[in-house]
């Protein structure tokens, strides 16, 4: 297993036992999120417009790229190897947030299933935020281009058997 939180404190120690426990109970399973918008999840001592900025940018990468994921850029993740060996790790290009998009979206090409578990996510306790316009343009644009790229896709494949 290989996971992955934030270092400055706002993703808890203590919930990485049940992100680690979901993957230990149901075999099945490739990734665990630690989700804070699911039942039970939730973020405490953030601004009001950080959590609108994440909410939206979640609600579009689930629209255009058609995730069933409620939490796409949560940050704290636990991988089963097996998955990541099945995902095409060098093709990753993404920095910043939108990294956690690729991934998710990696992991799902590649036949992986997600789980996500409620956590609490709390204001950071240490450093400050990366987050800027840079990162933001950089999301979604990405999250554009991979959303037509999947519209295309059975275009492509519906004039492919018409021929």
């Amino acid at each position: 297993m290989i996971c992955e939180m934030d270092m400055d404190g706002s993703h808890r120690p203590q919930d990485l036992p049940r992100l680690l426990a979901a993957l230990e109970h149901r075999s099945q399973v490739d990734v665990v999120i630690g989700s804070r918008r699911v039942r039970g999840g939730m973020t405490v001592g953030w601004p009001w417009y950080r959590d609108v900025i994440s909410r939206m940018g979640s609600w579009y990468a689930r629209l255009a790229l058609g995730l069933r994921v409620h939490d796409v850029t949560a940050g704290f993740r636990a991988y089963r190897s097996r998955i990541l060996r099945r995902v095409d790790l060098a093709g990753v290009q993404s920095s910043g947030y939108v990294f956690q998009i690729d991934m998710l979206r990696r992991v799902l090409a590649a036949g992986g299933i997600v789980q996500e578990v409620p956590i609490v996510f709390v204001e950071r306790q240490r450093g400050s935020s990366k987050m800027d316009s840079r990162i933001v343009l950089e999301a979604v644009k990405r999250v554009s281009f991979w959303g037509l790229e999947r519209l295309r896709r059975p275009l492509r494949a519906a004039g492919a058997r018409r021929s």
